[in-house]
């Protein structure tokens, strides 16, 4: 059984990875209903007793710890997190905070807390993997438009590769709407990415403007009775927390669970990613339900299918069916037939433009444990060429500023940035979205038609 540890980092880190660890423990309990150790359970937690007494909540849960390191600038939200019922799955030697915060600066967050607090990360990281019998990767949770997100994010992804170049490196990063209210995030959006992409191996990225329009769909879908049930104590951002939570948990099922096609997550990397650099992955999961209306839509697993590639489906604000696949995995988890997954691919794959050389390009897990409150679930990973009109985005918005220097000198005056991060980050970015035009542009030539072969 391999291990991964999450290393969730900031404000929108820390809650996503407060969610995700909430629905892990629900979704064990609702699987495991022994008294004693699991071993399902040691790819995300590890037993501090190695004797667990029967569970119903969180809060019984003494002895089971998280294979998690919580990281931030600030110390509210961990605060919180320190104070909820799931404070006994994490020991304050998991923790590292401070109280001033980077300040919406990725230089800030890079530069200063990342060498303050370099040596404390790469200790705490090191106990963590020692836990662990043959740690697989870790899972990298943080938004682009924050400076401690974004810095100290990126910090820690570098000192990753470093320190254990051999373990997979998995990042889900949080980018940030057009009208992000922090005026310098195209800044450290662009900085961070350029990190993204030297240094780790599988990038799932996410926008929030996406989110906003899946939680608003969601919610003018829900029927009135139960839409004036919403819980009162719900915050703003804990739907679209929800999601990415449930993405990581759909992501991870294979390793945490049972299944007859169980894909190994480095399987997934190895089938999504055929060049090093170009490992951004366009995501969509079906059904998206609002857990706070306790609203499921019923639907069966051919409409869960067809709504997996629908554009409304999708967590960034793309069309993947009109751009080209590189290559497409399907996580599938519940009581699903292999035949009809079968079934399902056969009828989308005239719809959807794979790149000549991997016309068959499909990676396929099945889980046999369903998400809570669920019969079936499917989450999709593709390597698309439409990554690269959020690349353009982001690169527009960041010239938008910088062609008139504006804000330069918050970055400037911190020591160890030099202004020419800009520039390689626009290089960076520049060269990113040339690679994906260049696939793009085969889907318009012809496929090599090769003679076969005349055996006498």
């Amino acid at each position: 059984m391999t291990q991964s540890i999450i290393i969730q980092i900031g404000q929108c880190g820390n809650q996503i990875g407060y969610r995700f660890w909430d629905c892990a423990v629900k979704e064990y309990d609702s699987v495991n209903k022994l008294s004693n150790w699991n071993p399902s359970l040691s790819s995300f937690f590890y037993n501090s007793e190695k004797k667990i007494n029967h569970f119903k909540t969180a809060t019984c849960f003494k002895s089971l710890k998280a294979r998690a390191v919580l990281i931030d600038m600030e110390e509210g939200v961990i605060n919180d997190i320190m104070k909820s019922p799931l404070a006994t799955l994490f020991e304050q030697k998991q923790v590292i905070n401070d109280v001033s915060g980077a300040g919406n600066n990725w230089a800030v967050g890079y530069f200063d807390y990342g060498n303050k607090y370099k040596d404390q990360i790469s200790e705490v990281i090191r106990k963590s993997a020692e836990q662990c019998d043959c740690l697989q990767c870790f899972f990298c949770l943080h938004s682009m438009g924050g400076g401690t997100g974004s810095g100290v994010g990126t910090f820690v992804l570098r000192l990753l590769e470093e320190e254990y170049p051999e373990v997979f490196r998995f990042v889900t990063a949080v980018y940030p709407s057009e009208d992000d209210d922090v005026v310098t995030s195209p800044y450290n959006s662009l900085l961070a990415m350029h990190q993204l992409t030297e240094a780790a191996d599988f990038v799932i990225p996410i926008e929030n403007q996406a989110l906003i329009n899946i939680t608003q769909n969601v919610s003018k879908h829900s029927s009135s009775k139960v839409e004036v049930q919403k819980s009162k104590s719900e915050k703003p951002f804990d739907s679209m927390n929800n999601i990415v939570a449930s993405l990581l948990l759909n992501l991870t099922s294979s390793s945490r669970f049972e299944g007859s096609m169980n894909v190994d997550l480095n399987e997934i990397s190895m089938n999504l990613v055929p060049f090093p650099k170009l490992h951004y992955i366009t995501t969509s999961m079906t059904p998206i339900f609002s857990s706070s209306l306790n609203f499921v839509p019923k639907r069966n697993f051919d409409q869960i299918f067809t709504d997996a590639f629908s554009k409304e489906n999708q967590l960034l604000c793309v069309d993947p069916k009109s751009c080209l696949y590189l290559a497409c995995a399907l996580m599938v988890r519940g009581e699903v037939e292999v035949s009809d997954i079968r079934k399902n691919i056969d009828k989308i794959k005239p719809k959807l433009n794979f790149i000549y050389w991997n016309q068959e390009g499909w990676k396929t897990g099945l889980c046999s444990v369903p998400p809570a409150n669920m019969k079936s679930s499917l989450l999709t990973l593709a390597n698309n060429t439409c990554i690269h009109y959020t690349c353009m985005d982001l690169r527009n918005r960041f010239v938008k500023l910088y062609k008139r220097k504006a804000h330069l000198h918050h970055y400037t005056h911190v020591s160890g940035f030099e202004q020419s991060l800009f520039d390689e980050s626009l290089t960076s970015i520049d060269l990113l979205i040339s690679e994906y035009e260049k696939l793009e542009a085969t889907s318009k030539i012809p496929p090599p038609c090769f003679e076969r072969l005349k055996v006498f």
